[in-house]
């Protein structure tokens, strides 16, 4: 199981030179990927970098560590734009991007960005194919209901080809987010109860054969917090998550109001406390 962390920038806030030693520190500990949360606008305060923007920061100042934006709200963004922004962070990381896409719930958000808020959701599933072909095709001709393309395509093209494409599913998701996720995304991520979890996992997998993909072509990824009011669980619950199959974790140390040197600390003793037999 890969194992990851989740970048506090909502407590760093405007704290670079923290975000950086917590950047470096993980990849320096040997984590395998570095999550940073997404929203471009929001109702009410709440401080977030926009996350491609931070993660083009980290990228160069990195070497190994992947970078996992998640998750970015698709459909309230330009498809051809976003395709672009992607390719470019894959080139300047040397292909260490991993993105975790969603369709998002806030009307307020896709308002104020001027998208139709009732077809995200169908929007996104023609997104995910048409960025699969401008990452990979020099040329590109599409037509469908949200794009019309014509002869056009992006240079540089990313290094992955095409970009893994993850998607969050919170809860128990409904049947069309089941069937995204199995037909067209690389993984997703759990944002489900472990007893929820298995019927969960039979369903998409079901998608996925029903699309003719290899039910180990999907990723899995869980969250665990190290901190807050289930601090005193949290190894166990790695053990849980490693024991149900999955193939990634991602450890957040956000949530205990830490300071900047806090969240130093805390992250080089959770990873020091990682259960050995299930890295």
């Amino acid at each position: 199981m890969k194992i990851g962390v989740s970048l506090p920038v909502r407590e760093l806030a405007n704290d670079l030179s923290a975000i950086r030693d917590f950047a470096q520190m993980a990849e320096g500990l040997g984590l395998t990927h570095l999550r940073v949360p997404e929203q471009i606008i929001r109702p009410g305060s709440g401080h977030l970098h926009e996350s491609m923007m931070i993660l083009a920061y980290i990228a160069a100042i990195t070497e190994k560590i992947e970078l996992v934006p998640s998750v970015v709200i698709l459909p309230a963004r330009q498809t051809a734009l976003f395709a672009k922004q992607a390719a470019e962070l894959d080139v300047l990381s040397n292909g260490r991007v991993r993105l975790g896409i969603g369709v998002g719930s806030s009307k307020e958000e896709f308002t104020a960005l001027g998208v139709d808020f009732n077809t995200r959701g169908r929007r996104c599933d023609e997104q995910m194919q048409l960025l699969k072909r401008l990452w990979s095709e020099d040329t590109v001709n599409f037509d469908g209901k949200f794009h019309t393309i014509s002869d056009v395509g992006l240079s540089p093209l990313p290094i992955q080809q095409p970009i893994p494409m993850w998607i969050g599913a919170r809860g128990l998701p409904a049947k069309s987010v089941i069937r995204r996720i199995g037909r067209h995304s690389n993984g997703w991520f759990v944002l489900c109860d472990p007893d929820q979890y298995p019927a969960l996992h039979n369903s998409i997998v079901a998608e996925a054969e029903a699309a003719g993909r290899p039910a180990d072509a999907i990723g899995r990824e869980a969250g665990v917090a190290v901190v807050g009011p289930r601090e005193a669980e949290w190894q166990d619950r790695v053990i849980g998550w490693y024991e149900k199959g999955l193939t990634h974790l991602c450890l957040r140390t956000l949530g205990g109001q830490l300071s900047s040197s806090e969240h130093l600390t805390k992250l080089e003793q959770a990873v020091n406390a990682i259960p050995d037999n299930t890295r």
